[in-house]
């Protein structure tokens, strides 16, 4: 009897220790392939998203170099017992006339006529005005024949400020046009001299798919880049680095880069960084190697990321061939996601016409 038990429990234990070996043996060989199903299924994604009307209005903000020039003016000059605007005070619906006007100072309502009342704020414009913000306080005959067929609308919006370096930001909306759902766009922003610049934004396109971006300055400073899906994360990017109190300058202190299931990490050790890893499904592959190539060298390191064309990195399978995250991802699929990202930490498509009438509803407030 003892034999028999002696026999069953080395049995039991040569099963467990091949079925070990065999999941780490797979996970060791489906590296290669599970990088390029997920490659697959992100650069369909990108094609669909680059597709869609809700990329359409985020390109606008890659492209436009008016949308930083026409936010809120510094508010040292405003009576200072007005600190906050929030979705009451500007709620109403909006909508472009255009309007013959003399040169010199106008205000953005001079081009916006308030038709009529509602909880949110809804604003009404061509959207070619909003692809060239040059021509938004400008008057052609032929404006008048122009369709309003570019909807904000604004479910949440709250802005508190101090002075033009001291705010707390909040806002929510979505993009409708020609009548089409182009997404929801969500931002928050803060500035301060006790926490530093911290910047959120995400838009949901109306097929489902997401991309959010996520900025904070400070000793520890984050820059986060994500798309997603229903079904989970298609494609993230994180660098977070410290900076150090001599040089007043950040240094690398985390890097991780995830696409699909495949995550490649680095840390920083007791002294330095240490090697990249990479894992599939969380399983350390340990007979992969990855390199990360520094493409760009910057001052001040607190976005050296694929996305800010500051890196790249290499994989070395185990069976010895090697790629680039670069050479993975289509030259479209990779513009693609930096013009997404570059247009979140923007978003001067809706962002400027609708803080420009809220400040000016602000500043003739009686």
């Amino acid at each position: 009897m003892k034999t028999k038990n002696a026999s069953l429990a080395l049995f039991l234990f040569g099963c467990i220790m091949w079925s070990c070996t065999s999941n780490e043996d797979l996970a060791q060989k489906s590296l290669k392939t599970s990088i390029n199903n997920n490659i697959e299924s992100l650069n369909t994604a990108l094609t669909k998203i680059s597709a869609s009307s809700g990329y359409q209005v985020l390109a606008l903000s890659s492209t436009s170099s008016d949308g930083a020039s026409m936010g809120r003016s510094s508010v040292s000059n405003v009576d200072s017992t007005y600190s906050s605007i929030l979705l009451s005070d500007i709620a109403g619906v909006y909508e472009y006339k255009a309007t013959p006007y003399q040169r010199g100072n106008t205000s953005i309502l001079k081009f916006f006529t308030k038709t009529g009342d509602s909880d949110f704020m809804i604003v009404k414009l061509p959207e070619s005005k909003v692809k060239n913000y040059r021509t938004l306080l400008t008057y052609n005959p032929a404006d008048t024949l122009l369709n309003n067929n570019f909807v904000v609308t604004l479910t949440k919006y709250q802005d508190y400020f101090k002075n033009s370096y001291t705010w707390d930001y909040e806002m929510a909306s979505n993009i409708n046009i020609d009548d089409v759902n182009a997404g929801d766009l969500q931002i928050q922003s803060s500035n301060s001299t006790e926490n530093g610049y911290k910047y959120a934004s995400q838009f949901d396109f109306a097929d489902g798919y997401s991309i959010k971006c996520d900025y904070n300055t400070g000793d520890t400073a984050v820059c986060s880049y994500t798309i997603s899906n229903e079904s989970g994360i298609l494609y993230q990017e994180t660098y977070t680095s410290i900076k150090n109190q001599t040089t007043r300058r950040h240094r690398e202190k985390e890097y991780s880069f995830t696409i699909g299931n495949v995550t490649v990490e680095r840390k920083m050790g007791p002294s330095s960084l240490d090697s990249a890893k990479v894992y599939v499904g969380g399983v350390l592959q340990t007979n992969a190697k990855v390199e990360i190539i520094e493409v760009e060298s910057t001052a001040d390191e607190t976005d050296n990321s694929v996305v800010n064309c500051k890196r790249d990195l290499k994989i070395t399978f185990d069976d010895g061939t090697s790629t680039t995250i670069s050479e993975l991802l289509t030259a479209n699929s990779l513009e693609t996601i930096r013009t997404l990202f570059k247009s979140l930490r923007k978003v001067s498509f809706s962002t400027a016409v609708i803080d420009w009438i809220a400040w000016d509803i602000y500043t003739n407030k009686e």
